[in-house]
Formats: structure tokens, sequence, C-alpha cells
């Protein structure tokens, strides 16, 4: 196969920190004669990894390819296109798409004319780049995150020219307006806000796969949401790497709190937002969040360790000290608030007694939910250069302890809720058995009962009956 390199990722670029505003462009139709003919009844595959923001990458690409006519199918085999919407967070993350692009070597040997694409943030990292180009010959098309607006475009290269397209560049970003969308739900949607991420904690590959913070314009954002409101959309989540530092690099005089206040006014039934650096969270975020009911009552606030050195080492910015500091202002403001984080386990060196500081967190902020890591490095940051003493079954053995410790206070959540009714927004049939229906309540914890297909995408009152620690089992009852 012909191979042609519009760009390939430089980490040295992407560790650039300077960046001033981001440009807003906004798309006009990208979609040229030749794809609506190459489209025609074809289908299309695409399986995402990873948080989010991918998701929302997904549902952009799913708007584009639709567009042009392409058909979406649930089987690779059925496909003509398949795109795999990488994340590159974590190591196991990365063998699963390894192993995905294996699997598609014998399908890809029966249909030679199927198009296979990599995406999304394991194309941003340049060993891992080289490695997949090189042990897998049958896949056509590369494309980074600041790419999905010309994936059409991309898609006609491969299909003239007969040849590998690699185009992936490192760099700040921009901001694109316009491109169409096919939304994953009927009743539930995320909304980008800000793009990237400006901290560079020692551990984490985002700000490079990502590139920097840059913020949508106030306006637009709430004209996305107006809209989805009038299409009856139940439950928005507002969406960031590092979501409320919205508007810091704008110039508009408006932040985070002013964004969340502002969708609360459209009447949305419900309101999230992921992900927030405890850093930039503000007793301005926590006194809106505090005033409207439909802003849900439910933080993802990630502490990462509860060791101060730790915490140094890492990049994080706050100190144990000022997290607590802040958890106990939400808690004070924002009667029965619900928190979740994350927490890694064996960064580089952790010792015993700095593994115990983060245990004696968690059991003093009591979180309702939690996910839970055992470090793993990611080629380029920082931390992936320290060298470390711990061996992995000291690791495992203080992963396991950890989630025994987090498991008191989800029980206990879980328990507190028993005999009460909480409102809970319908998704449909649950993953785990066909018999029952599940959804989530206002401040995050799945629930399953007795249901029908004409409940999915409602709001209804649920008793719980019983605790499963991570779920729990109910049934609806009439206000």
């Amino acid at each position: 196969m012909k191979e042609k390199i519009l760009n390939k990722p430089d980490l040295d670029k992407a560790k650039v920190r300077n960046v001033k505003e981001s440009p807003i462009v906004y798309l006009g139709d990208d979609s040229s004669s030749f794809m609506m003919d190459f489209a025609k009844g074809k289908n299309y595959f695409i399986r995402t990894y990873g948080c989010q923001a991918n998701i929302r990458d997904e549902e952009s690409m799913r708007g584009m390819l639709e567009s042009v006519g392409f058909n979406k199918v649930e089987k690779e085999e059925e496909a003509d296109l398949i795109i795999l919407n990488t994340c590159a967070v974590r190591e196991n993350a990365e063998d699963k798409v390894y192993g995905e692009i294996g699997n598609l070597k014998g399908l890809k040997a029966k249909k030679k004319e199927l198009i296979i694409a990599i995406c999304g943030c394991i194309p941003e990292e340049p060993e891992i780049l080289d490695k997949i180009i090189k042990t897998f010959p049958y896949v056509n098309l590369f494309f980074g995150t600041h790419e999905i607006h010309k994936l059409l475009s991309y898609i006609e290269h491969v299909a003239k020219h007969h040849e590998r397209l690699v185009a992936v560049e490192s760099k700040a970003g921009e901001v694109y307006e316009g491109m169409p969308v096919c939304r994953t739900s009927r009743y539930k949607a995320f909304v980008n806000i800000i793009y990237g991420c400006n901290k560079f904690c020692t551990y984490c590959i985002v700000p490079y796969t990502r590139g920097r913070e840059r913020s949508r314009k106030f306006d637009d954002v709430l004209e996305e949401c107006r809209q989805l409101v009038k299409e009856g959309y139940q439950e928005i989540t507002l969406l960031g790497q590092n979501v409320n530092a919205y508007g810091k690099d704008l110039d508009e005089g408006k932040d985070f709190a002013d964004m969340l206040e502002a969708v609360a006014k459209l009447g949305i039934p419900r309101l999230r937002f992921t992900t927030s650096h405890p850093w930039d969270f503000s007793d301005k975020m926590i006194d809106v969040i505090a005033k409207y009911d439909n802003i849900m009552k439910f933080i993802h606030l990630p502490v990462q360790s509860g060791n101060d050195e730790i915490l140094r080492k890492m990049g994080r910015r706050y100190n144990s000290k000022d997290y607590l500091s802040l958890v106990k202002r939400m808690k004070d403001k924002i009667p029965g608030l619900g928190l979740s984080t994350d927490i890694i386990v064996g960064f580089p060196n952790e010792t015993e007694e700095e593994f115990n500081d983060t245990l004696k967190l968690v059991d003093e902020v009591k979180y309702d939910s939690a996910f839970t890591f055992i470090y793993s490095p990611r080629r380029g940051t920082p931390a992936a250069k320290m060298e470390d003493n711990i061996d992995y079954e000291t690791k495992s053995r203080r992963f396991k302890e950890l989630v025994k410790h987090l498991e008191v206070s989800v029980n206990a959540s879980s328990e507190r809720m028993v005999g009460g009714i909480y409102k809970v927004l319908v998704d449909g049939v649950s993953k785990n058995n066909d018999d029952m229906y599940s959804g989530y309540t206002e401040s995050n914890k799945l629930v399953h009962f007795k249901g029908n297909e004409t409940l999915v995408g409602k709001i209804v009152n649920v008793k719980i009956l019983e605790s499963h620690t991570y779920s729990l089992i109910g049934e609806i009852v009439d206000e």
C-alpha cells in the first residue's frame, strides 16, 4: 500500500504552553460530490474507547458520515468503513486497541476495499503511532484529535488514491464550530465547552494529545444547549478535560460559574459537568450549584493522592489540606452532595506512609464512588522518566486495600438510600438483566427496576428496595 504522510505527532511541539486565544473556525458543508456518490449503500462502524470527550468526537464523526449517506451498523463484518476511536490515558486501553486492530486483519483480507481508520488519542503519541504503522500495514488512515473535522476529505483521499494516509499534527488546537452531529442518545447530551488542558500533571498524556485549553464562545455553547432543550433532551453534561477552567483563555468576562448558571436557566431538567480540577473550583461555582435545583448535586473531583509530596510530584497544584477544605465548603453549602474521585496507586516511589495518607483522606471524605488505577507510565510525560522502586505486587496489594476503604463509604452511601424515593432518568434495558430497566439518580447512583420501553428517556420516581453497593434495586412508584 502506498503511503502519504501529511503530519506526524511531535511531543516537543505538544509541550508548548504559552498559547494565546485559539482561533474559532466556523465550518461550512464539507461534503463533495465524490463522497456523496462513494457513500451510497455503504456502512460504517465506530468503536470508541475512553472518556466522554471521545464519545462526543464519535458523535461528530457520525454526523459527518451520515451527512453524505453512510449508514451505521453494529457489526464490524457488515461495515465498509471501520473507525477505532482510541484512548491513551492508560496502558490497558492501548493494549485493547492493539488487539482490536489485529482482529481486523482477517476481515481486511476478505474485503479488500474495506477502509480501516485509527483516530483519537493513541495516534498522537509518536512511538505508538510508528509501532501501529509498522505492525498493521492494512490500516488505511490515521488522524488525530485535531483533525476530526477533515474526516470526509481524508476518506476521499484514501478512496481516490488507494494509499495510506497519516494526518496527525501536534499543536495547541483550534475550536471548530458547525460540525454536523448525530448524538448517541435522544435524551442525554454531551456538550463540549472547553478543549484541552494546561495543567500538565506529570503522569498525564492529555495535554499532549488534546492540546491547550481553548474555550468555545459563550453564546455558541448557549445556542447548542438551547436547541437541545427545544428538542426535549432531559440531561446535558458540560464537557471539558478541565471543565471549570472555562473562559480563562477568552476575553468575554465569563467563567464556568457563569456558564453553569446560564445553562441552568434554560430549563434543562438535569445539568451535569465533568471533569473538574480542584485548583480551579471556585466558591462562586459552589454557590451556583447550590442555587439551582436542576444542577445535579453530584461532583466528580479527582484527588489522585492524599499525600502532599506525591501531589507535588504529580504537579497537582494543591495539597491535601486545600482539597479537604474545598470538600468541606462544598458539603456545607450543598446538602446531600455526592462526590466521586480518581485515585492513582503506586505513583513512582510512593512509600507506605504516603499511601496511608491517601487511605486517611478517603476515610475522611467518604466518597460515593471512585475510579481507582494502578499507575502506568505514559511515554513522553515527566513521570515516565522517574525511577520507580515499587514492585507490582506491592502496588496491587495497595490497590486492593484502597478499594476496601472506598467500599465502606460507597456501601454506606447506597445503604442510606434504601427505603427512599429518588428521581431516575431511564436509560433502557439493564445490561445485566433483560427483564429489568436501569437509569441513574440525581446523585449518579445506578438503579435497576421493572419497567417497559415507554419509560426510556423519562424521569420516574423509584423507591429503593436493595443496595448492592455499586448499584441499587428499586421499584417505580407514584410521586
